[in-house]
């Protein structure tokens, strides 16, 4: 369900997607409001759902986790029950960050995050293990030119 936003909201939203660490103060002064004012958006917006919660954006490479691959997933199944039995299986692939269903020629697609081919290789194994697909197909990220962008956002209420 979407929530309405004014342009305060978008800024707040718009801060906080550039860094979610800082202070209650630094973001209050960016956004133009006192930081009681700037603390009751903040909780109205977390009450609403329109923040899912905090994060921090790692270095794959520094930690260990390099090799970007996104899996496209095509299958003959279609029923609610295979897609639940489906979810939960990939749900339980700890290398796979991203996962959605989609339109068009393929049905589904993973973004995998691992170290490298070999461990890659094993996750590919857990994926196919035990669920019936009819094409699994692989692309390789060689580099990463942009990651993890802002959602763009657009006031949806009038000025408070």
């Amino acid at each position: 369900m979407m929530i309405s936003l004014d342009h305060i909201d978008c800024r707040i939203l718009a801060e906080l997607q550039k860094d979610s660490s800082q202070s209650q103060r630094a973001l209050s002064d960016k956004v133009g409001l006192s930081q009681n004012a700037c603390w009751r958006r903040l909780k109205v917006l977390e009450t609403k759902g329109a923040i899912r919660g905090y994060t921090v954006l790692l270095n794959r490479d520094a930690v260990g986790a390099g090799l970007v691959v996104f899996v496209m997933i095509r299958t003959r199944h279609h029923s609610a029950q295979w897609l639940e039995k489906f979810r939960k299986h990939v749900a339980a692939l700890d290398d796979v960050v991203d996962f959605y269903r989609i339109g068009g020629e393929y049905d589904y697609l993973l973004k995998i995050v691992t170290r490298d081919m070999a461990s890659y290789d094993a996750c590919y194994r857990r994926l196919i293990a035990g669920i019936e697909l009819e094409t699994v197909t692989s692309f390789f990220a060689m580099e990463a030119m942009e990651e993890q962008r802002p959602v763009p956002l657009q006031p949806t209420a009038p000025r408070r």
